[in-house]
Order: C-alpha cells, then structure tokens, then sequence
C-alpha cells in the first residue's frame, strides 16, 4: 500500500475518533439501554489478500430466538436502523483503520466464505485493504447489484490515487447525510453473494 495512503489513513482516523468520542459514548450508550450486551457486534472478515481481521461495528439487531432464522428485515431495531441510515454503526472500524487492517477507503470487507465463491476477477477486490467506505458506497451503496459493486471495486484497486480517496471520503459525508442506499431493493442489508456473475 502507498506510504501516502497510510499516512492519511492514520491523520484522518485518529482525527476523526477524537471528534466521534461522544457520539460513540452516546451510540454505545443507547445499544446498551435499548438492546443490552453486547454493544458491538464482532465477526471475522478478509482482510488484504483475503487474510482473516476481526471486524467489530456497532450491534444493530437483537439476536434471532433459539432455533430459528428470522430475516434481518424482523431483528433491526429501531434505533439500529438509524444507526446504519447515518454509518455510526461503522465508527469502531476506524480503529481497525488505526490498527492497519482496514483503510478509510477501499472496498468493503465482505464475508469469508465469499472468497471461495469470487471469481478471478472478483477476487481482485482482494489485492487493497478493505474500507470503511469505498468507490461501489459512494455509487449507490446496497442499491447496487454484486456486478456493479464487483465492477466498482476493481476499477478502484487499478485506479487508485490519493485524489480519488479523498473525492471518496467527500461524497461519503453526502451520502451519510442524504441516507442514501443503505438497503438493496426488497432487503433489510444486501442479499447474500452466492457466486457467479462473472
């Protein structure tokens, strides 16, 4: 990764974290009173070259009772649904960003079993860290198709420039104002990759 990209990773984050300190105070203070323990939700995630980095966000449902499977659509809660509308359930990943698993921009860390079903092509999207936000976010987020965000990341991983990450991170405060495409057509989140395409 470019000196220059993790520099700024490391100035804007840590920036960004100490402003964001009383809303993640406040965040984690209304999970807490309104959904209990845990507050964050934690889960394992490829990282640069598909490498396994623990990811942790704000918790935004209650958990599905024993035995069953209810959609996300039935486990947001109220208070999770605004939370990802305005991306404050994101704000603990700036600390991976710290750390040096994630970066502000790149594509976003996806499950690890999807990296047995992407093809040579989507596994592209593999070779930068992956990001808070990134290029397929700023362009329609969960309204897109896989295609088109499989498109958008690997034109990102070839098109790279500091320039491009900060027009990334501009339209990033827009689109967390506007609210827009946090969900996919007919879906809580996204509906599951299950391979192909291309």
């Amino acid at each position: 990764m470019p000196r220059a990209k993790r520099v700024l990773d490391i100035a804007l984050s840590g920036v960004a974290l100490a402003i964001a300190s009383p809303v993640l105070a406040l965040s984690a203070g209304l999970v807490l009173l309104t959904m209990g323990r845990p507050v964050f939700f934690s889960q394992t995630r490829p990282g640069l070259f598909g490498r396994p980095f623990v990811l942790v966000k704000f918790r935004t449902m209650r958990p599905a009772p024993p035995g069953t499977s209810e959609p996300d659509e039935a486990r947001i809660t109220r208070l999770g649904a605004l939370l990802r509308r305005m991306s404050l359930d994101e704000l603990p990943e700036l600390w991976s960003v710290l750390k040096g698993d994630m970066s502000l921009v790149g594509p976003r860390p996806l499950l690890m079993e999807y990296n047995e079903r992407y093809s040579p092509y989507q596994a592209r999207r593999l070779e930068v860290k992956p990001g808070i936000t990134g290029l397929a976010q700023v362009s329609g987020r969960n309204a897109l198709t896989w295609q088109q965000k499989f498109d958008l990341d690997v034109w990102y991983v070839d098109h790279w420039s500091l320039w491009l990450d900060l027009k990334i991170l501009a339209k990033t405060v827009w689109n967390v104002v506007s609210g827009r495409g946090v969900s996919a057509p007919g879906h809580a989140t996204m509906p599951e990759f299950r391979g192909g395409i291309t």
